[in-house]
C-alpha cells in the first residue's frame, strides 16, 4: 500500500518547497545526465558537452509544452483561473506537450549549430525515458494520475479532498503513477540493450521506437487511469495522440530504413 506523505517536502522560512518540483528538477538533472553519458560512451564523433548545451533549450522548451498543452485542454478551467497557469507545482503538465516543446527547442538550436537533429533525438530518448520513470513519483506525492479504486495488494490511498466525486466512498485505487514508472524502466532496457545494439547506422530509430513504446505503455496504463483531462468520443486524449505517434512513428522508421537501402545500394 501507498501513502503520500504529502505535497509539501519542507519549507524555507515561509515558503514552501514541493515535493513535485523537486521530483521534476531530479528528472531533469537524470535526464541531461543520462544523455551526456550515452554521448561519451556510444557517440564519439560528438562533443559530449554540447548535451549540457543543447539541455537548457530542451528544457525550456519541454517544460513550456508541457504546461501550454495541458492548459489548452483543460481550457475552461485555466480560462477562469488564470493565475492558476504559472503554479507548476500543483501539477497538470502532460508528456506529449513536453515531447512537442522539447523537440522544437532542440531542432532550433540543433539547426542553428548545426548538428545532427536525428542523432540527438536518440541520445537523448534514453535520458527522457528515464526522466519520465522518476518524475512519475511527483504524482505520486501530489495524489494525482491514480486509476479505478482497487482492494489490490498494490493500492494507493488518495485523501478524500483528492477522489472524485463519484468515488468518494473509497479510500484505495490503483497507483498508475508506478505502473508507468515501471514501463518507462523496461521502455529503458529495450532501447539501451535490445534496439541500441541491433539498429545501428539509422539515425532516428531509437526515437521512433521510443515513442512507439511509449504511446503503447501509455494506452495500457489509461485504461486504468480515471482522470483524462479530456475525452473525445468517449476516447481520453492521450490514447488517441499515442495512437498518432504509433502511426506516425512506424512510417518515420519506414523512411529511415529505406533511406539507408538506397543509399546503400547508391554507393555499392
Amino acid at each position: 500500500m501507498f501513502t503520500s506523505p504529502g505535497d509539501i517536502a519542507f519549507w524555507i522560512g515561509s515558503l514552501p518547497l514541493y515535493y513535485y518540483g523537486i521530483i521534476m528538477a531530479l528528472s531533469l538533472t537524470l535526464g541531461v545526465l543520462v544523455a551526456h553519458s550515452v554521448t561519451k560512451k556510444f557517440y564519439p564523433q560528438l562533443d559530449s558537452e554540447m548535451i549540457y548545451d543543447i539541455s537548457p533549450h530542451i528544457i525550456i522548451g519541454a517544460i513550456l509544452g508541457a504546461r501550454t498543452y495541458y492548459c489548452l485542454l483543460s481550457f475552461h478551467y485555466y480560462a477562469q483561473n488564470p493565475a492558476e497557469i504559472i503554479q507548476l507545482w500543483h501539477g497538470g503538465i502532460s508528456i506529449h506537450g513536453a515531447i512537442i516543446g522539447g523537440l522544437i527547442g532542440g531542432i532550433i538550436y540543433a539547426k542553428r549549430h548545426k548538428l545532427p537533429i536525428l542523432k540527438l533525438c536518440d541520445i537523448f530518448s534514453y535520458g527522457l525515458i528515464l526522466g519520465q520513470a522518476l518524475g512519475r513519483w511527483g504524482n505520486f506525492f501530489n495524489s494525482e494520475a491514480f486509476g479505478r479504486p482497487t482492494e489490490n495488494f498494490l493500492k494507493l490511498y488518495i485523501p478524500i479532498y483528492k477522489r472524485p466525486i463519484q468515488y468518494l466512498q473509497y479510500n484505495y485505487f490503483h497507483p498508475t503513477f508506478l505502473y508507468e514508472s515501471i514501463l518507462d524502466v523496461c521502455i529503458f532496457l529495450i532501447l539501451f540493450f535490445v534496439i541500441r545494439k541491433f539498429i545501428k547506422n539509422l539515425d532516428g530509430v531509437v526515437f521512433f521506437s521510443y515513442l512507439i513504446l511509449y504511446s503503447i505503455a501509455r494506452t495500457i496504463v489509461e485504461q486504468v487511469r480515471i482522470d483524462s483531462v479530456l475525452n473525445l468520443f468517449g476516447i481520453p486524449i492521450a490514447q488517441i495522440v499515442s495512437a498518432f505517434l504509433i502511426l506516425i512513428s512506424i512510417i518515420a522508421i519506414f523512411v529511415i530504413r529505406y533511406r539507408y537501402e538506397s543509399n546503400r545500394r547508391n554507393n555499392s
